[in-house]
């Protein structure tokens, strides 16, 4: 990305958070764990390291619970569009919302693997997180113990990344970027870790245990 969009960027989020406060936070975290590619990576720890060093008026507690308000909220509408439109729908219509046959699957296959903890574990994974409301609305898991799940793992990782923002924003006034760089390194190599062992191996083997079944048949 161009140097001089992601100062644009960064300034229209910043002037966001000054002018809408907590709303904002809760507003773009509904959108990262409902259908829209928008990381939760990029939105907590920015407004962190902004709020420890005094650039906007916004307390750390209260953007982690913003967050994790808004990606209960945002699960819930996945759980709620999965639960009354059914799998069938979803998988003739879900492109139309960003929701393709093949996540349906992904989706399915962790649930049958995981059951209910999975519900809590998926909202500290990325490529999970948007995805557990679908079979869980599918299969009318019970959608307060599902709301309880979401909202206690998505305070821990609400958490993790205002830490990690913290923790950025200090090295950065201090202008230390090696150590900047050591932070994102190694929280982008532990999410691709965790994401491989937990989602993508555990996809992979069902697939092909399915497809070893299928070929003995």
């Amino acid at each position: 990305m161009p140097k001089h969009l992601l100062d644009s960027l960064l300034a229209w989020y910043q002037h966001a958070l000054e002018t809408g406060g907590y709303s904002v936070v809760g507003l773009l975290m509904v959108m990262e764990s409902s259908v829209m590619p928008l990381p939760s990576e990029s939105i907590i720890p920015l407004a962190a390291s902004w709020s420890h060093t005094g650039k906007i008026h916004l307390s750390l507690a209260g953007i982690v619970l913003a967050g994790a308000a808004g990606s209960w909220l945002g699960a819930s509408l996945v759980y709620w569009l999965a639960r009354l439109a059914g799998r069938p729908f979803l998988l003739r219509f879900g492109r139309l919302v960003l929701i393709s046959p093949d996540k349906i699957q992904k989706a399915e296959v962790w649930s049958a693997h995981y059951g209910s903890a999975g519900v809590f574990i998926a909202r500290l994974l990325p490529g999970a997180r948007q995805l557990v409301g679908i079979p869980a609305g599918i299969t009318k898991f019970n959608y307060w113990r599902f709301s309880l799940f979401t909202l206690a793992g998505s305070t821990i990782w609400c958490s993790v990344l205002c830490a990690l923002g913290v923790k950025i924003g200090a090295d950065i006034s201090k202008g230390q970027m090696h150590e900047v760089i050591a932070w994102v390194g190694g929280t982008v190599l532990a999410l691709g870790g965790l994401y491989y062992f937990f989602v993508h191996r555990q996809v992979s083997r069902s697939n092909q245990s399915g497809t070893t079944s299928g070929k003995s048949r």
